[in-house]
């Protein structure tokens, strides 16, 4: 049944960094309608119970979505239109994986690539239709797009999409990964402006979350490392607290195209604004989730 309700879709809600904003969100207004969209259901359902019983708010809801997947990421949208839950007033990218994990997945894509960057692309262009006007996406980045001690050069989205034995680090190819991000950040924003839609899109950076469960082994790290990066670390409460506010504050209406660090507008890295890897990535993306014009708004399959 359609709602008037503002909601709030947020992929990895079920836990984390997701969880802890959704918390945010759902406790102090009752009337937004929160949809946590996560690979795994069950899990998923008991962050509802949770979230529902915290929060007395109870328009909180579940639904399976992998954004490692683009098959999942189309069969969420499809399973959204058919729910019929109304327009969406919020999308929060913020799943991911850290450069532990190895692998292709089942597109053949690198794993860390496509879920932390592919499959958000597809699914927030799948959704921009169904956004009210005045809709805000935020996608979650890390200050690990540009790493301490190590100048990124760019190698090309299919050195990326298809990783050589050279980027085959866990920790390079999690930097990569959070580098698209503003790449499509900063692309989206683009086109969204040259389209003269009101929708907003910010990029966030929650600092290095050392007490959830995404948090890397830091036993690869050195001392020294260690001391390079302290200033990076964040803390779930801060970091949950701003990218609430970046969802729903009244003082971000207008805002677009910017980089927080846990709430605070910066610059990020001189590579991230480079706008001939940001086109390249765009198209190559679209190629590679097989974006079809039918399938979002006609301008963004430029």
């Amino acid at each position: 049944m359609t709602t008037n309700k503002k909601t709030i879709m947020i992929t990895g809600g079920n836990s984390g960094l997701g969880f802890a904003a959704a918390k945010i969100i759902a406790s102090r207004y009752k009337d937004y309608q929160l949809i946590l969209a996560c690979r795994n259901l069950e899990k998923a359902n008991m962050a509802v119970n949770e979230l529902q019983k915290s929060t007395d708010n109870q328009n909180i809801i579940a639904m399976e979505l992998d954004v490692s997947s683009l098959h999942s990421v189309r069969k969420f949208v499809a399973n959204f239109q058919a729910a019929d839950l109304g327009l969406l007033d919020g999308i929060l990218c913020n799943a991911g994986i850290n450069g532990n994990n190895t692998g292709l997945t089942k597109d053949g894509f690198d794993v860390v690539f496509e879920t932390n960057h592919l499959g958000h692309f597809l699914l927030t262009n799948l959704l921009v239709p169904f956004m009210r006007e005045d809709g805000r996406i935020v996608v979650v980045s890390s200050d690990m797009h540009n790493p301490p001690g190590d100048n990124l050069t760019w190698p090309g989205v299919p050195a990326l999409a298809y990783p050589s034995e050279s980027l085959n680090t866990h920790f390079i190819r999690y930097s990569y990964s959070k580098l698209c991000n503003l790449y499509f950040t900063y692309s989206l924003v683009e086109k969204l402006a040259y389209m003269k839609s009101k929708i907003t899109v910010n990029a966030f950076n929650p600092g290095l979350l050392t007490t959830t469960n995404f948090a890397p082994d830091k036993s690869r790290f050195t001392e020294e490392f260690m001391k390079q990066i302290e200033d990076r670390i964040g803390t779930l409460e801060v970091s949950s607290e701003a990218l609430a506010n970046l969802m729903t504050d009244s003082k971000y209406d207008y805002v677009t195209g910017k980089y927080f660090d846990r709430g605070v507008e910066i610059l990020s890295s001189p590579l991230s604004y480079d706008e001939n890897n940001r086109t390249e990535l765009w198209k190559k993306s679209i190629a590679y989730t097989d974006l079809k014009v039918t399938e979002t708004l006609p301008e963004l399959v430029k």
